[in-house]
């Protein structure tokens, strides 16, 4: 695999860490500006709500920049929202450091999907991905609870300075490691082509697919520390562990992932989301010991993750002209769900179900989102001629990284 591959991950890791980190931090930062929990619980929803707008928007504006240059420009303005979020002198401020942290993420892991994609043979494409998204899942297993442990003994802006120095890491790994003959345009059609792309149903369908998939995982992982501490039975203390368990599954499922899609992208994706169906249903038995607890996370990290390379890589199939915007409003499509599903799982709580009940509520959307997934096919099948079906299979997303190796 190519050492470019690379570059994308450390930004990967840097994005991730920097998304995550801001959980365990709310009580630092709560205490330090004089503000409650639940006003600083707004800080991880404007970090959210910059991606949600940040992904399209910013894949829109840098349609005809060389992709190098792009990607370059985008950990710039990472580091400047981490910077400013350290120095942030009050609650105002930080949110809007937050936010503009939040922008370049989905367009950053967007424009790069096409990156990789485009540096790597025709078979390894969902690998390529797997591994530019390997510095997400690895964030959280180090990342974040490194960053957390410097957040909590020299001060949660501190965590934001060191996470701006891996941005300035990150902007000399694609400086110097993404080669300047790849960098072409992040269109070949300009705007009005990557707008057009996002006209097309299949790629709805495919959004749709991860949204319910991920809004599946979210229900459940946004409550699993009490469902570790009232139903398991584990101490406080042990789940900084146990979400590194999620991690280390997760790092799992998108290595296998990637190496499943590239050999059956559609069978990858249905084996993963009826593997996360699964693991969600038997969640509230296995949470009643806490060996089992621990194998639960483990195995929700890597049923979700399996398909997260196959659904990057199945919207930019469906937007092969114009992939970058479409690629980019995937990661969008993430984070609605991360949204969406802690909502949902919420809901099941707030009925009174019982500690456990986000997870089967996850176990319905991802049966959800199997049904979209089937649904999308049915479509594929319907639009694409027979002999067309063996050449979209030999070859998942844009054309010309076929193109660069003939």
């Amino acid at each position: 695999m190519p050492l470019a591959l690379l570059a994308l991950a450390v930004g990967a890791f840097g994005i991730g860490t920097t998304e995550f980190v801001m959980m365990g931090l709310l009580p630092d930062v709560a205490s330090d500006l004089h503000i409650s929990i639940p006003a600083a619980g707004h800080l991880v929803s404007a970090y959210a709500l910059g991606v949600v707008i940040g992904a399209p928007l910013l894949a829109a504006l840098t349609a005809r920049m060389p992709r190098r240059t792009v990607l370059i420009s985008l950990m710039g303005l990472f580091v400047a929202g981490n910077a400013l979020t350290a120095f942030a002198p009050g609650n105002g401020s930080l949110l809007a450091a937050r936010f503009l942290s939040g922008l370049p993420h989905g367009a950053f892991f967007g424009v790069g999907a096409v990156v990789a994609t485009s540096m790597v043979p025709p078979e390894r494409k969902a690998r390529s991905v797997s591994l530019m998204f390997l510095g997400l899942t690895v964030a959280n297993i180090a990342g974040v609870p490194v960053a957390t442990l410097m957040g909590q003994h020299l001060g949660w802006r501190a965590t934001f300075l060191g996470v701006s120095v891996i941005g300035l890491a990150a902007i000399a790994s694609l400086a110097l490691l993404i080669p300047r003959d790849g960098g072409r345009p992040a269109s070949s059609t300009g705007l009005r082509g990557e707008l057009a792309a996002l006209r097309s149903l299949p790629v709805w369908l495919a959004l749709g697919t991860t949204v319910a998939g991920f809004g599946a995982l979210f229900a459940a992982y946004s409550y699993v520390t009490p469902m570790l501490t009232d139903t398991a039975g584990y101490a406080e203390s042990d789940v900084t562990l146990l979400l590194a368990l999620f991690g280390v599954g997760a790092t799992a499922g998108n290595l296998l992932g990637g190496r499943l899609a590239d050999h059956s992208l559609r069978g990858t994706l249905f084996g993963g989301l009826a593997a996360l169906a699964a693991v969600l249903l038997l969640f509230p038995l296995l949470m009643r010991a806490e060996w089992s607890a621990a194998l639960a996370v483990t195995l929700l990290g890597m049923a979700a993750f399996i398909t997260g390379s196959p659904l990057q890589l199945m919207v930019m199939e469906k937007a092969s002209a114009a992939p970058s915007l479409a690629s980019s409003a995937n990661q969008a499509a993430f984070n609605l769900a991360n949204a969406g599903g802690a909502w949902i799982g919420g809901l099941a709580l707030a009925a009174g179900f019982g500690t456990t009940s986000p997870a089967p509520a996850g176990a319905a959307l991802a049966v959800l989102g199997l049904g979209v997934a089937a649904l999308a096919y049915a479509v594929d099948r319907r639009r694409t001629p027979p002999a067309g079906r063996e050449r979209l299979v030999a070859s998942h997303v844009p054309e010309e990284s076929a193109a660069l190796h003939h």
